[in-house]
Parts: C-alpha cells; sequence; structure tokens
C-alpha cells in the first residue's frame, strides 16, 4: 500500500510540473500589443501567477515531507477514502459534462454544490432536516456568488 509521504512527493512532482507548464503556458499568451492593451491586463498574467504559485506550494508539499517521522508515515486510503475519491470525482464529471449543458449556470451550480454538501456531510442519526437545509442554503448562497463574481466582476456571460 502506498504511504503518505510517497503520495505526497508524487503530488508534489504532478503540481510543480503542472504549475510550470500553466506558468509557461501564461508566458506565451498573446500580449496584444497592437490593441494598447496594458501589461497588467494581459490575457497570460492569471495563469502566470497561478502557475508560480501552484509551484511554490508544491515545494512546500515536498518540504514538509523531508520532515515527517515514521509514525506520521500511515498508509494513504486506509480508511474508506477510496470511495470518497469515487464519488468526489463522480459528482464532479456530473456536473462537467450534464448539469452545466443542460441547465443555466446558476442552477447547475446550486445542485452541484448542493449535492457535494449533503452527500459529504450526512448525518449518521439526528439531525438530517438541518444538513438538508444548510446544504440548501450552501448550494443556493455559493452559485449566487459565483455567478455574480464572474458576471459583474471578471465581465463573463454565463451560459
Amino acid at each position: 500500500m502506498l504511504r503518505m509521504t510517497t503520495a505526497d512527493r508524487m503530488t508534489a512532482v504532478v503540481l510543480f510540473v503542472l504549475g510550470v507548464a500553466m506558468a509557461a503556458g501564461g508566458w506565451t499568451m498573446d500580449r496584444l500589443e497592437i490593441r494598447q492593451i496594458h501589461p497588467a491586463s494581459i490575457p497570460g498574467l492569471v495563469p502566470i501567477i497561478l502557475g508560480i504559485l501552484l509551484a511554490v506550494c508544491a515545494i512546500f508539499l515536498w518540504r514538509s515531507t523531508l520532515q515527517t517521522t515514521e509514525a506520521e508515515n500511515e498508509q494513504v486510503m486506509a480508511d474508506g477514502s477510496w470511495l470518497r475519491l469515487v464519488l468526489t470525482g463522480g459528482i464532479c464529471v456530473l456536473y462537467a459534462l450534464v448539469l452545466v449543458g443542460a441547465l443555466p449556470f446558476i442552477w447547475a451550480t446550486a445542485a452541484f454544490v448542493f449535492g457535494f454538501t449533503l452527500i459529504f456531510s450526512w448525518p449518521d442519526r439526528k439531525n438530517k432536516l438541518v444538513a438538508v437545509a444548510v446544504s440548501l442554503l450552501f448550494g443556493i448562497g455559493i452559485s449566487y456568488g459565483i455567478s455574480a463574481l464572474f458576471e459583474h466582476a471578471f465581465l463573463v456571460r454565463l451560459p
């Protein structure tokens, strides 16, 4: 079985490569000098910044594995995490491939957040109605916030 230190090192390498690729991709994007666009608003600026930050976080993750003791180096996915991983992947694929195209963005996002929150916070015995209500509030609030952010701050027309 895979140990936590090994999993963290593999994740750090993948995140570092992804961060460098994002930064390189942002750097090679068209600068649009012909249209006299301000350098602070070039299209590749956000991928460059996010790529650098992701690579830095990967370095921190790698460094943290060097300080791990043998007692902390437990097995990965030994406690049922595989099921949560598969559920997370399935819900995300459902959102991306089915919900976003079939529903308006705000409703697709509300359904995604509601379902995700409800599945991963479902209580064993009591307070099931509270869990449904909280998940519903999260779904509506987060989907409205994301939609408002993209439409008003980023000026993106959502489907």
